[in-house]
């Protein structure tokens, strides 16, 4: 079995249209092995997908490397995968099964506070993050190199509690499809919405906003 580092959160049809997402993508990565699957969500909000057949092994490496893994232990200095649960003026606090604090010093994205930080580089709650665990943790490198292309980049607007799909209708709806270059995926219910040049984020996010009932952060190149 394998532990998705990604949360499914929501509620009543909003949940179901989510596993149903899920199952699909699950499908799209391992559905030519040689494997019967089933997917399933635990008690914390993390899927799980159970994997068996001749494939298994081939399959769950495919699973682990394309959404990060949940891991019942941790080893100093291994890069693992949790989600954005909280955060305050001392750090962010990371869901991995259990939760791992990184103090506002090893986060390593500039100056500001962790709100700051998290608002500046668009860090709605739920996104998943690599982070390097030890005493302390902190952000891992690659992470970092993420975020900060992000700011490099034409903008974004990020979301929360929504698939792919709902937030590519929601442009869509708001008339903004040729605003946009395309919608990203991070999480299960975490999306990217990559500006086109010349497209203002704030106004996009205004404009979107009102149609999706999410955290909408925007990232201003």
């Amino acid at each position: 079995m394998v532990v998705l580092a990604t949360k499914c959160y929501v509620d009543g049809d909003a949940r179901e249209r989510a596993l149903d997402g899920l199952r699909s993508l699950v499908d799209n990565a391992i559905g030519d092995l040689a494997v019967e699957y089933e997917v399933g969500v635990r008690h914390d909000d993390f899927p799980s997908v159970t994997v068996d057949g001749e494939d298994g092994v081939a399959a769950r490496n495919v699973l682990r490397e394309e959404w990060g893994a949940i891991t019942p232990e941790f080893v100093r200095g291994e890069i693992y995968t949790g989600t954005l649960e909280s955060w305050d003026e001392s750090g962010f606090v990371l869901d991995a099964g259990e939760d791992v604090r990184v103090p506002a010093e090893e986060i390593g994205l500039g100056p500001g506070s962790p709100e700051q930080v998290r608002t500046r580089y668009g860090l709605v709650q739920h996104l998943p993050l690599r982070f390097v665990y030890g005493e302390p943790s902190r952000l891992a490198d690659d992470e970092r190199d993420r975020l900060y292309d992000w700011t490099r980049g034409t903008g974004r607007v990020n979301a929360n509690s929504a698939t792919r799909g709902e937030v590519r209708a929601t442009v869509n709806r708001a008339g903004h499809a040729g605003d946009i270059v395309t919608v990203e995926r991070f999480g299960l219910l975490e999306q990217s919405v990559i500006c086109r040049e010349g497209t203002d984020p704030p106004g996009l996010l205004a404009s979107i906003g009102t149609h999706l009932p999410a955290e909408l952060l925007c990232v201003v190149p």
